[in-house]
């Protein structure tokens, strides 16, 4: 049977012509069981359009583990480490993932209790709420009516150590049935978005950059991020921004000292711009909440310099506001819900109650790996 695809369904609010390559739903085949020349398809495929649905696929953790592994077969850790995201109590985290125990690659993630998954007697699953990290909240009376947020926009990665998976795979079990919500950003803007149960939203790291004023592509070509050490618990005491797309700067970080023990050669330092391997394309990947310095080259010295330049003699910049306020603008435009502002994000039912992610090769929302 010939692979066929289908664009992914789109808000009413997106902005369709930046949605042309992004996303689709591949129907023909299973996820599970594909031959060698099947998988170079489906990788094609997925450097593409970024994201693949399969629908009513049946997977074992096993087979999960293998599929993700076969986009960088020299990996063996799940993207944060086999079984070390439940070592540490003080990551943020810590509350939201249990391993499959005889599939570490593997984590079972959602709201409430499991019995008897996979290995797994008991897992009481916990899905992270906007109210225990953002610096604001929606009221009850909201909450009640079904206005929600965006709890943290991200890249499936440690940050530390590893380096980020090449692909993240989302497996949903038990999807939430009930009346959709209200996802608002609450930023003054007046954005919000009609979302499903459970949503996982992505949005386009190509479009983010593509949408970019001249200024701010050329910083971002010139720039690369330092993320702090242990990033998650680094940023645990902190707020996020309503948006969930950034920290508040309080002040409130993990010191440096107060961390777990860390290695100056295994902190990361990543280019904002990664290359698509098959379209060529440069796609913006960040990970803004752990970031804590922005490093900047100075223009190459034969580019004309028009006077609008950000950092045209470089920079390392490591006051947080502004890290945080540089990043904020390059990636706000790209999660706004409308052409007005930005392209959109697609908001897909596929997350808790019970799903399982397995990361590899080093509301939730996030930017797709590249």
């Amino acid at each position: 049977m010939a692979i066929e695809l289908t664009p992914l369904p789109l808000p009413a609010s997106a902005d369709a012509s930046k949605f042309a390559d992004f996303g689709r739903e591949v129907k023909g085949l299973s996820p599970g069981s594909l031959t060698a020349e099947q998988f170079n398809e489906i990788q094609e495929l997925l450097y593409k359009h970024d994201v693949l649905l399969f629908r009513n696929a049946d997977l074992t953790p096993e087979q999960q583990y293998a599929l993700t592994k076969a986009f960088d077969p020299t990996s063996e850790n799940y993207g944060h480490g086999n079984n070390k995201t439940g070592e540490t109590k003080k990551s943020i985290l810590h509350p939201d993932l249990k391993t499959i125990p005889r599939v570490p690659q593997v984590q079972l993630i959602g709201n409430g209790t499991v019995y008897n998954h996979e290995g797994l007697a008991e897992a009481k699953l916990k899905h992270p709420h906007h109210k225990t990290f953002h610096k604001t909240r929606v009221s009850d009376e909201d909450e009640a009516k079904g206005v929600t947020r965006f709890y943290r926009w991200h890249i499936d990665a440690a940050l530390y150590d590893l380096s980020p998976p090449k692909v993240t795979t989302l497996y949903g079990l038990n999807v939430p049935k009930g009346d959709r919500q209200i996802c608002r950003y609450d930023d003054g803007t007046g954005d919000e978005l009609e979302v499903p149960l459970g949503t996982t939203a992505f949005v386009s790291g190509r479009t983010m950059f593509d949408i970019l004023p001249p200024e701010f592509k050329s910083l971002a070509v010139r720039s690369k991020v330092r993320y702090a050490p242990h990033p998650y618990v680094w940023m645990a005491p902190a707020h996020a921004k309503s948006t969930g797309l950034g920290i508040e700067t309080e002040g409130l970080e993990m010191s440096y000292e107060e961390l777990p023990p860390w290695e100056e050669s295994k902190v990361k330092t990543l280019p904002l711009l990664w290359k698509n391997p098959v379209t060529g394309a440069l796609h913006f990947q960040v990970h803004p909440c752990g970031v804590s310095e922005l490093i900047v080259d100075p223009l190459p010295a034969d580019v004309k310099r028009t006077g609008n330049e950000l950092y045209p003699d470089g920079a390392d910049i490591k006051d947080l506001q502004t890290v945080r306020d540089l990043l904020y603008k390059m990636q706000r435009p790209a999660i706004a819900p409308n052409g007005r502002k930005g392209p959109g994000c697609i908001p897909q039912p596929r997350c808790p109650p019970h799903c399982r992610r397995c990361l590899q090769g080093g509301p939730s929302a996030r930017f797709p790996p590249m």
